[in-house]
């Protein structure tokens, strides 16, 4: 079984950008600023676009949300490398 969001980049040929890669369907790729993720936000449909706008809204806000906390998870893991 997949997890249902993945994280991504693609430094060599999109430099400042993070995707984070919905794996369920609809299945998407959300595109946005490495700096800023919300700045610039782009949708990559992979299947039909999700025509309901709450439910888009909710999908895109759980995107967000994961890579947050994978984020501050991966933060964590690194100063403990770094206490030892």
């Amino acid at each position: 079984m997949l997890p249902k969001f993945l994280i991504a980049d693609n430094s060599q040929e999109a430099p400042g950008k993070l995707y984070v890669v919905h794996a369920e369907e609809p299945r998407f790729i959300l595109e946005g600023s490495d700096e800023d993720f919300s700045e610039d936000q782009e949708i990559h449909w992979i299947d039909e676009p999700e025509e309901n706008e709450l439910e888009l809204a909710r999908l895109v806000s759980a995107a967000v949300e994961f890579l947050e906390q994978e984020l501050v998870s991966q933060e964590d893991l690194y100063d403990e490398d770094f206490e030892d």
